[in-house]
């Protein structure tokens, strides 16, 4: 922590003069197509991404880049449009960037979103899943030199990982949406490209109910900094084997575009319950 906090001073610094709350009730950071949720509270201030000293530039269509200073209703809220994937080739302690600053600007708690793609044969396009486990041998290699295994034992991060109490408000804001929510194992996949038949057969005999290329870094590295920790995965597309059509990134944005005002107000009645 020290090594990343000399080499983002300037970019702490640039971020907390813009920030007009000492804290924050919830950080969200956006996945792919989900972006207009922006659209839905009320922004106080905001920054473009590619205007924050040594902040990594999105190369991802449907990552637009920028942060937003927020609130809804009563709750402040520390929103990341865009995210930063490690399969750009950026490096973990840049790819975990957005959590770095949501634990410095004092957030204790975090959603993490992203598109996936559904391995689970009950999941369909368009559904919403729950993650309640994580597969991310695919990453640990990179985190443990980050933070250090003994670190996170020391510390004994993982045992409300991800957070219980922010999953049962999730729960509620479902049913109180009138959202049916899946639940499932979210499988990390490093990237860039899809994953191949094979590569999810062994992802579903490993227990995965979705596979994507993001979201389990970070959710690692929140807990490991002290955050309750919660991810949502829009099940854009079936993953290859499962789907007979060729996978493509307009087809995940497409799909998250037309589930945009189900997982907007879900998150917005779990914004109420924090």
């Amino acid at each position: 922590m020290k090594n990343l906090n000399l080499k983002y001073h300037k970019l702490l610094n640039q971020i907390k003069n813009a920030s007009p709350f000492e804290n924050y009730d919830i950080s969200i950071i956006l996945g792919s197509g989900l972006g207009n949720f922006a659209s839905k509270i009320e922004i106080i201030n905001s920054l473009d991404t590619s205007e924050i000293v040594d902040y990594p530039p999105s190369t991802v269509v449907g990552h637009a880049g920028k942060i937003h200073f927020a609130k809804y209703g009563k709750k402040k809220i520390l929103l990341f449009q865009g995210r930063i994937h490690f399969y750009e080739g950026y490096k973990i302690d840049e790819s975990v960037l957005p959590v770095f600053i949501a634990h410095n600007l004092n957030c204790k708690n975090i959603l993490l979103t992203n598109a996936a793609g559904g391995v689970n044969p009950e999941f369909s396009a368009g559904d919403l899943m729950l993650t309640n486990s994580f597969i991310s041998f695919n990453i640990k290699k990179e985190l443990t030199e980050l933070i250090g295994l003994a670190n996170i034992d020391s510390r004994n991060r993982m045992k409300d990982f991800p957070s219980k109490y922010l999953n049962e408000k999730i729960k509620s804001a479902a049913l109180k949406s009138k959202v049916f929510l899946k639940e499932g194992v979210y499988w990390y996949n490093t990237g860039p490209t899809y994953e191949t038949s094979a590569e999810v057969q062994m992802s579903s005999k490993s227990g995965a109910d979705a596979v994507g290329m993001s979201t389990a870094h970070e959710a690692i590295f929140a807990s490991y900094l002290g955050m309750n920790v919660c991810a949502i995965s829009c099940i854009t597309n079936m993953a290859a084997g499962i789907s007979p059509v060729k996978l493509s990134h307009s087809e995940v944005t497409e799909t998250a575009n037309r589930v945009a005002e189900i997982f907007e107000e879900l998150v917005k009645n779990f914004i109420k319950l924090i």
